[in-house]
């Protein structure tokens, strides 16, 4: 469900969240057949922090990217740093979370960048446009 390419379901232009904002896009599949949802989040208090999250039918959980996230451990107690990707897993939902690889995510810091980098990831194209950049 990740790789299939998704767009926006309206073209239109997004505002993106101000602090401890969320905003959910609409988006389905090229052949219209699956449903998706983009979730977009930011701290309410560490402006540096936000989460981007790609659904599937509306309440499957595929992939969530955590910047300066809460650091937690694995199921299997290996620690994640702050900084992480939530991969769905079989039987775990989001619980499993691995550093986000940098070949992918080129900057976590900068906000816009890591939005860029996650819709790159979940396969939307064309990406949706947004009123303006995700700074910090």
């Amino acid at each position: 469900m990740l790789e299939l390419p998704k767009k926006a379901v309206i073209d239109d232009v997004y505002e993106v969240p101000a602090a401890g904002g969320k905003l959910t896009v609409p988006l389905v599949s090229h052949d219209g057949r699956e449903e998706f949802l983009l979730d977009l989040y930011r701290g309410r208090i560490d402006f540096a922090k936000a989460k981007y999250q790609n659904r599937a039918r509306r309440v499957v959980p595929l992939v969530r990217l955590d910047i300066n996230g809460r650091p937690h451990t694995n199921p299997d107690g290996e620690p994640v740093p702050r900084t992480h990707l939530h991969l769905f897993r079989e039987g775990y939902g989001l619980t499993w979370a691995y550093p986000a690889p940098p070949e992918q995510f080129t900057r976590p810091d900068d906000l816009g960048t890591a939005l860029d980098d996650f819709l790159r990831f979940c396969n939307v194209d064309p990406r949706p446009t947004f009123t303006t950049r995700l700074v910090v």
